[in-house]
């Protein structure tokens, strides 16, 4: 019977893990309906390419060294010890502390709910530099981004590692809620800062310091990057 409870147990959060992950990952639809809505019109190509580019770059850095830093996970996936799942669960089943309330899951499972939002800390950054910066630059600051910045930031509050090891924001009282500071607030002081150093978007200054109205060029595809994204948040 306990071995029962167990599998359904691993099966459970797995499953889980799986289904958040993918309401995460369909936020990635969200971004990009939302910012290619919101720019002129001849930057609707740059915007999408800009979008899938992030999420490729983030899977790939958090995979090499992302997931190795925010972990010690092992680099190419050498962490993610559950490749026999059968072993796994055996080793786990037959030991009398299975139960002592930790999670059960698939390690690869873990993964995939942590680099969607590796991507969606980065697409904070899409969107708040769209139309102020190039391509190969945004593409070169989301390396940085998703494979150290995010990955360092996240060991010291989930992994629980000390600050350059001089202290421990849990033993100060820091508690992240549901990634509010690891995902949101790094994304938003990413983009904070690049939104301060490029300035505004051209155009939207006149030679007089007049301000010029920049409409976007889809409203409606806008609007559906907002649910898209109201539904992924939920």
């Amino acid at each position: 019977m306990e071995n029962n409870i167990f599998h359904l147990q691993y099966a459970m959060d797995t499953f889980y893990f799986l289904v958040c992950g993918a309401l995460v990952m369909w936020m990635a639809a969200g971004f990009a309906m939302l910012e290619s809505g919101l720019v002129r019109s001849k930057n609707t190509t740059e915007i999408l390419t800009k979008n899938v580019a992030l999420f490729a770059i983030s899977c790939i850095m958090y995979l090499v060294c992302g997931y190795y830093i925010m972990y010690d996970g092992g680099v190419f996936l050498s962490g993610i010890a559950d490749v026999d799942v059968a072993a796994t669960l055996g080793e786990f089943a037959g030991r009398e502390d299975g139960f002592e309330g930790g999670s059960i899951y698939s390690g690869a499972s873990d993964f995939f709910f942590q680099v969607v939002f590796v991507a969606t800390a980065m697409s904070i950054v899409s969107g708040a530099v769209a139309e102020r910066m190039k391509l190969w630059a945004f593409l070169a600051f989301a390396v940085v981004m998703t494979g150290f910045i995010y990955p360092m930031e996240g060991s010291w509050t989930w992994n629980g590692a000390d600050v350059f090891g001089m202290y421990n924001l849990g033993d100060l009282g820091f508690s992240d809620f549901a990634g509010s500071g690891i995902v949101h607030m790094a994304g938003a002081a990413a983009a904070l800062a690049g939104v301060l150093l490029l300035g505004a978007r051209k155009g939207k200054y006149g030679a007089n310091g007049q301000v010029n109205a920049i409409p976007g060029a889809n409203l409606p595809l806008a609007t559906l990057g907002t649910f898209i994204l109201w539904m992924g948040w939920f």
